[in-house]
């Protein structure tokens, strides 16, 4: 064999080498966006945020109301971690005096093609006495999801969405606080802890900043708003989901109240 002959084979070899390695890399990364439940995120710059003039905007407030005997709240074991002291009982269905807490509360519709940034300020999402602070989130796309640990145990950190990534992390005492964000809307998108089971919590994306989660008093506020009509949708993890139609005029306030009854055995 001369050196032309010899050195052609190389590069041949070379080029059937690297051209595997590409196939290789193209089918891990179709694979693992396949198995993320969700596409690839898109990396096109966001479009500039719509303008409001601050001196038109309006608020709508109310109360969610809960219609009924309010369930007995269920008792939460858990003495598989010793290092789990936290309340006992589920906040599945939180009522106090009729009033029903962890509502979402978001404008659903009527903001067209509106655009809006997402805060630089994270949302922090706590875990302590071996349970999520706070139960039901709302935060914009794109916007810092801040998860802490503040409990002498490991937990397992476990969202299972539909339209977002799917992600899996553990976080053991005292270490850093994990930082993530989600790309789509998804509404009452759950999240889990796989060390402990009776873990759960609801994170809300939106577009806008326009949303609420109701208080233990059943109370929510929605400030900003610019005049028009819009849907206002109130959901629960429960209960379901009520929508109600509101117009606000500039400097308006208006109250959109809403009622919920027991879901059907």
């Amino acid at each position: 064999m001369n050196k032309k002959t010899g050195w052609a084979m190389m590069t041949v070899g070379t080029l059937a080498l690297c051209g595997l390695l590409a196939l290789a890399a193209c089918s891990k990364k179709e694979n693992a966006e396949q198995s993320s439940g969700a596409p690839a995120e898109s990396t096109a710059p966001a479009a500039a945020a719509t303008p409001i003039d601050p001196a038109t905007v309006a608020t709508v407030n109310g109360t969610v109301k809960f219609d009924g005997t309010a369930p007995k709240a269920s008792k939460i074991d858990m003495s598989q971690d010793p290092g789990c002291k936290g309340a006992n009982e589920a906040e599945n269905v939180v009522v106090t005096g009729g009033d029903l807490a962890n509502v979402f509360v978001y404008v659903k519709d009527g903001l067209g093609s509106r655009t809006f940034d997402a805060p630089k300020d994270p949302v922090v999402l706590d875990q302590s006495g071996c349970k999520y602070h706070p139960h039901v989130l709302g935060v914009m796309t794109g916007q810092t999801v801040q998860i802490k640990n503040d409990d002498p145990t490991t937990h397992n950190i476990h969202p299972t969405p539909k339209d977002n990534r799917e992600w899996n992390e553990s976080q053991p005492p005292s270490s850093p606080a994990i930082e993530k964000s989600f790309a789509r809307e998804e509404i009452m998108l759950p999240v889990k802890c796989n060390q402990h089971p009776w873990m759960k919590m609801y994170i809300n994306v939106v577009k806008s900043p326009f949303y609420a989660v109701t208080d233990k008093s059943g109370k929510y506020e929605i400030k900003g708003l610019p005049p028009g009509d819009y849907t206002l949708a109130f959901v629960h993890e429960k209960l379901g989901e009520q929508d109600q139609k509101v117009t606000v005029a500039p400097k308006d306030t208006k109250t959109v109240d809403a009622s919920f009854k027991a879901a059907a055995e």
